[in-house]
């Protein structure tokens, strides 16, 4: 099983987007699939339809063993399921101590769906706190879609130091662009610059129109804009990611 959380320390950079996209083109290729909303806007949640969990179900599965799977949803596509995002899971103290207090707690969790599962994409909240760190340590990679500009590029930074100050591998960090205006220098520059890093894929997320509109379908692209240029970008930001951790 190949754990993947989707990270950015910032909000409003398609992070969200592209866990259900990848969830999806992973399913699509037949690998069994699990998409785990964590973060408490609930977008993934939502994208699937599916209405968010009382807030005392997951804090059973860290905190006193409850089993995982008896939470999972199934969603309208054959391989992919998703464990739905929980009101108040970020903002509460208390959960916040729970995961902080033991290195392995949402490791040993995951371990329990690795039978189940070839991957599972781990939709992340923005920012820095113990369910961040809980995350880094637990999962195989974590997955950063970045906005080439100067402000994205600091966030970058400032990931890449945590992930020193925490001991944490700084191999699992792998990147991509996203909502990329290849008519911006900026953004080609920027580009250009980073790829040095050996962190970032080839393909991109351009910004574009239909990545805006899976709200308004409640789906990923792929099921109502599949010829389009954002679904191609996808799959082959796919492709180049399924070589990469397999």
């Amino acid at each position: 099983m190949t754990t993947i959380a989707l990270y950015n320390l910032k909000g409003g950079v398609g992070k969200t987007a592209s866990t259900v996209n990848l969830g999806y083109l992973a399913a699509a290729d037949n690998f069994k699939t699990l998409i785990w909303d964590i973060d408490q806007q609930g977008s993934a949640t939502f994208y699937f339809k599916v209405k968010e969990k009382n807030y005392a179900n997951v804090k059973n599965i860290l905190d006193k063993g409850a089993a995982i799977k008896d939470q999972i949803k199934f969603t309208d596509f054959e391989q992919l399921d998703i464990l739905p995002a929980d009101n108040g899971i970020n903002s509460s103290d208390n959960f916040l101590q729970e995961i902080s207090s033991s290195k392995t707690k949402l490791s040993t969790v995951l371990k329990k769906l690795d039978k189940t599962y070839d991957f599972v994409f781990i939709d992340c909240p923005p920012g820095f706190n113990a369910l961040t760190k809980a995350v880094f340590n637990a999962v195989n990679f974590v997955l950063m879609p970045v906005i080439p500009t100067t402000l994205s590029v600091r966030s970058y930074n400032m990931v890449k130091n945590y992930l020193k100050e925490a001991e944490i591998d700084i191999k699992k960090l792998t990147c991509f662009f996203t909502m990329v205006d290849s008519r911006k220098t900026m953004h080609q520059d920027t580009m250009e610059t980073l790829f040095k890093d050996k962190r970032f894929f080839a393909n991109y997320i351009p910004y574009l129109s239909d990545v805006e509109k899976m709200g308004i379908h409640q789906a990923p692209i792929m099921e109502f804009a599949n010829s389009s240029y954002a679904a191609k970008s996808y799959r082959d930001l796919w492709e180049e990611i399924k070589e990469g951790v397999l």
